[in-house]
């Protein structure tokens, strides 16, 4: 009998905000990452990479700032450099999880592109804030080189990048390959490395894929059984931050998309894990998408805790 597949997107609460911290919240994850392995399950891990990929970036660019005859590095080549070592993090702390369980099995870290298309309406529209504070002379020269930067309350000018949608993961077979192995993956990456495709060439982009979109896209691809998206509260909720907030334990595709229609969800945190797991229940049959916290992860998987669309 073929074992049951399930997607783990990890939050950036659960993997910390500096290296300390993620190898902190590493030790807490892999216990419960292991859990499920331990109970049969194949499991592919996506993770956020907001925090590192931020630092990555700030400090390059303080350091081309201070040796000019450096070449500056691309957003691209950032987000890559925190897939690996955020997967670095995460298979330590799951190997040794596993051993300590006498479970012998191998955990990668798949250096992952995500597609996307280069007339995505996001590139006209720049949402994601990246990197540190800028002078306004800083600001001006980065709008010089064609880039946006937007004035974040309390955090001052800020460079912006779109979100384009994923559209195809360009290591999807290596991921499946592994996976069939009965092998645990970690892979797309804070949704992936953005690129685009020139002829026989992939050009990495200056923008950031949502990475619950790009889990519910390898989901999707692997033809996973259940999508579990590990945020910082146990459920979704409506009239969230209200008197009247409500929490939601079970949601049909319908009532999913009348909620996102009616604006329940805010679009930079819980609408796109909503619409990931729609679009991933949507695409197949006896699929189960979950929305909790890690600390609830486990019960939820039993059916027990969070919110499930099916």
């Amino acid at each position: 009998m073929p074992k049951k597949r399930l997607v783990l997107s990890l939050g950036h609460k659960d993997l910390g905000t500096n290296l300390p911290e993620q190898q902190a919240a590493v030790a807490r994850t892999a216990p419960i990452v292991a859990g499920f392995i331990q109970q049969g399950w194949q499991v592919a891990i996506v993770h956020s990479n907001a925090p590192q990929v931020g630092f990555i970036h700030s400090a390059m660019s303080e350091y081309v700032k201070n040796h000019p005859e450096i070449t500056g590095v691309p957003l691209s080549v950032c987000s890559a450099m925190s897939q690996g070592y955020i997967g670095y993090d995460l298979q330590i702390g799951l190997r040794s999880e596993l051993l300590s369980r006498g479970i012998f099995k191998t955990v990668s870290t798949v250096m992952t592109q995500v597609m996307v298309d280069p007339y995505d309406e996001a590139f006209y529209h720049p949402v994601k804030t990246i990197g540190r504070e800028l002078t306004e002379a800083e600001a001006a020269a980065e709008e010089q080189k064609g880039n946006h930067t937007v004035l974040v309350p309390g955090k001052g000018l800020r460079r912006a990048v779109p979100a384009p949608n994923p559209v195809s993961i360009v290591e999807i077979d290596a991921i499946r390959t592994l996976l069939d192995a009965d092998q645990i993956v970690i892979c797309c990456g804070g949704g992936g490395i953005p690129v685009m495709e020139q002829g026989t060439n992939l050009k990495g982009t200056s923008a950031v894929i949502e990475k619950d979109l790009a889990s519910g896209l390898l989901a999707r691809e692997i033809d996973a059984d259940v999508l579990m998206i590990v945020t910082a509260v146990d459920n979704v909720t409506l009239n969230y931050g209200t008197p009247a907030e409500q929490p939601i334990y079970r949601m049909s595709i319908d009532e999913a998309k009348a909620y996102m229609d009616a604006g329940h969800f805010e679009f930079r945190s819980m609408l796109p894990k909503v619409r990931a797991s729609v679009d991933f229940v949507e695409a197949g049959r006896n699929r189960t998408a979950i929305i909790t916290s890690l600390n609830q992860a486990a019960a939820a998987l039993q059916g027990k805790a969070g919110t499930r669309i099916s």
